[in-house]
């Protein structure tokens, strides 16, 4: 389709819960400041407990997910992961002002899906030979997207899906085909993880992707100085609403999505010049000059590879004149599913309050733009699959 005849999809509101904060004021205070919000973390390995690192929810956080389970009693035993999707869903669709008669597609995924459920059932089987009677309707990637529609009280197409780390910017590509294909004009869309567990922090340790380091600072996303992996695990969700057209209060504007793989290598990396994300950023920019582009929030998970090639990748596509880079990750850990839309959230606060997240451990470059008008917005999974979206201020 011609990109001057396609609809304007336009983001209406958003939310989150994360390491970041539990609200609107706390995730904004997170983002202006210098801290870290990672916290030591003591997991069992190996019969012995090991101190590490993670993006963990706040005490705030946790206590709305208490308050959640004591709204309704099938809440009680729903996964932690579908707790972190109805929070950042009802906090979005509030803000949103939508009604619940204009139908809602939504699209809320999740690289694991339903982890804690779904360990706890395994040990009771291996154990005993016998599982929880809700084990498989409780264990579903489906679940996310159901309850959340249960509860919001919304008609529309409900699916959840994953594609590792960029499964939530891949539930936004979805949310815009259906939108420019006109079989629905609102959608929801976002991710959910609920991935500290000992097997999962086991499954990135056993890859040595798991950060060792003793600082304050133990994600050391963009630093071109670090001599090894420095991931750390992150649990959250974040979601957002779609509309076709731009009304009074919208948010921000999708200008552009973009979407590439590559053939792998390697089952977990990409190649070093990550070409898979100089194609998708070249698809989202589209029509727009790449000198425009104020900013990236780059995908940038502390692995040394994978930020090298990222950078390869945007120094390829914008040149001598590239924009201000940054990520989240130092800041929440790696939240898998999630850490897209929590990078959007970051990308949609730049553009309300004109404010850059600098890196406190960086030398950042001297050159900043006067504005943030446009931001890109990065991420790549296992797969070799990479989506970029721009988004852009209303004119």
């Amino acid at each position: 389709m011609d990109q001057a005849k396609q609809p304007v999809i336009s983001i209406r509101s958003w939310a989150s819960l994360s390491a970041l904060g539990s609200s609107d004021a706390e995730v904004l205070a997170s983002y202006q400041s210098t801290e870290s919000s990672l916290t030591p973390w003591s997991v069992p390995h190996h019969h012995q407990m090991v101190e590490t690192w993670a993006g963990r929810l706040t005490p705030q956080g946790q206590q709305q997910c208490a308050d959640l389970q004591a709204t309704r009693p099938d809440y009680a035993s729903l996964d932690p992961s579908v707790w972190y999707a109805l929070i950042a869903a009802r906090r979005a669709f509030h803000q949103s002002g939508w009604d619940q008669q204009t139908p809602v597609g939504i699209n809320i995924g999740s690289s694991r899906g339903a982890t804690q459920t779904w360990e706890s059932a395994h040990a009771d089987f291996v154990q005993g030979g016998r599982i929880p009677v809700l084990t498989s309707p409780l264990t579903t990637l489906g679940n996310l997207s159901t309850w959340v529609a249960q509860d919001l009280g919304v008609q529309g197409p409900e699916f959840s899906h994953s594609i590792t780390c960029s499964t939530s910017l891949h539930a936004l590509l979805n949310a815009v085909a259906w939108m420019r294909a006109g079989m629905v004009s609102r959608f929801l869309v976002g991710g959910s993880e609920a991935a500290l567990t000992p097997f999962t922090w086991a499954q990135m340790k056993a890859l040595k992707l798991v950060s060792s380091l003793n600082d304050p600072y133990p994600c050391r996303a963009l630093d071109p100085l670090k001599k090894a992996n420095t991931m750390v695990l992150g649990e959250g969700a974040a979601a957002l609403c779609l509309e076709v057209g731009i009304r009074p209060g919208a948010q921000a504007v999708v200008l552009g999505v973009g979407y590439a793989t590559e053939a792998l290598a390697h089952a977990i990396s990409i190649s070093d010049e990550a070409d898979c994300f100089v194609r998708s950023m070249h698809m989202a920019l589209g029509v727009h000059d790449p000198c425009q582009i104020d900013a990236v929030v780059m995908h940038a998970p502390g692995t040394v590879k994978g930020d090298r090639a990222e950078n390869a990748a945007i120094d390829a596509v914008f040149g001598a004149r590239a924009p201000w880079r940054t990520s989240h990750k130092w800041r929440t850990g790696h939240t898998f599913g999630a850490s897209g839309a929590l990078g959007l959230e970051c990308a949609l606060l730049m553009l309300k309050h004109q404010h850059l997240p600098g890196i406190p451990y960086l030398n950042q470059p001297v050159w900043q733009p006067a504005s943030v008008r446009r931001v890109m917005v990065n991420a790549v999974g296992f797969g070799g699959n990479a989506v970029s979206v721009l988004l852009g201020l209303p004119e």
